[in-house]
């Protein structure tokens, strides 16, 4: 079966237990179209309201029995989002979810490069990449990007070309507990190293992103205080690599030699 072919991604999709889940803070301008061109490859999408104040509540409510929206009074941050996401996803029999942002900058018409990834690559984590250097990429994302590189070398010993994409499949079965040092921007990061620490296979493929210029697309980036709470995290990170990170792939590593 071709996964290129929406029909066939959707068939797909539905056999291998995956959904679409979609964290929005006040992107009403560009959440409508995200969410449509999901939909056109995936009839399971749940969007997670994180204390949206900008109408986007009004749009999701457009779209009726098409989507499961999750909600809740007042924002909380990404990684409390994703985790309240993948907690429905669970409850509603999945065993993958694709994260996808709102504002517009990930292209949904490459949810089929994951389901091609997930069938080569069962139970791995799926992590997208951008190309970092492209043009309209912003400069804060590129170097916050290459900081965070380099310390999760340094905390599991993997490379991956881009470790701040939000573009992603999880193995919602065997993912560590999220949230457990943050629950804002840096909780993906802190997922990766966990997942990495846990043995899970991390497989990057290559994907499109769109910055466009003007008003359209809204991000809730803060260069200063998210590289602030990203630098906390790596430290406390590598500290928690000397006495548990290491080990913990190295025991997983043997492990999965024995069993091979």
């Amino acid at each position: 079966m071709n996964p290129s072919e929406p029909c066939a991604t959707r068939t797909m999709m539905q056999q291998m237990k995956v959904c679409v889940v979609v964290p929005t803070y006040n992107n009403g301008g560009t959440l409508r179209d995200v969410v449509e061109r999901v939909l056109g490859f995936c009839d399971d999408v749940v969007v997670v309201d994180d204390g949206c104040t900008d109408g986007s509540a009004e749009v999701l409510k457009g779209f009726g029995g098409r989507i499961t929206v999750v909600g809740y009074g007042r924002n909380r941050g990404k990684g409390y989002a994703l985790k309240r996401g993948f907690e429905k996803a669970k409850q509603m029999g999945f065993d993958h979810a694709i994260t996808i942002d709102s504002d517009g900058q990930h292209f949904p018409e490459d949810i089929p490069l994951f389901v091609n990834a997930l069938e080569q690559h069962n139970g791995a984590l799926i992590v997208g990449s951008r190309n970092l250097n492209q043009e309209n990429m912003p400069g804060q994302n590129t170097f916050a990007n290459k900081f965070s590189n380099f310390w999760f070398r340094v905390q599991t010993g993997l490379d991956l070309p881009d470790t701040q994409t939000g573009y992603r499949l999880y193995p919602l079965r065997s993912l560590p507990c999220l949230g457990w040092l943050t629950s804002r921007y840096e909780a993906e990061l802190e997922l990766l190293v966990l997942s990495a620490w846990r043995g899970l296979d991390l497989v990057p493929i290559k994907i499109n992103v769109f910055y466009p210029k003007g008003e359209a697309r809204v991000s809730h980036f803060r260069p200063f205080w998210d590289f602030f709470r990203i630098s906390v995290l790596n430290t406390v990170l590598c500290l928690f690599a000397i006495v548990y990170g290491w080990p913990s792939r190295l025991i997983h590593k043997i492990l999965r030699r024995k069993t091979a």
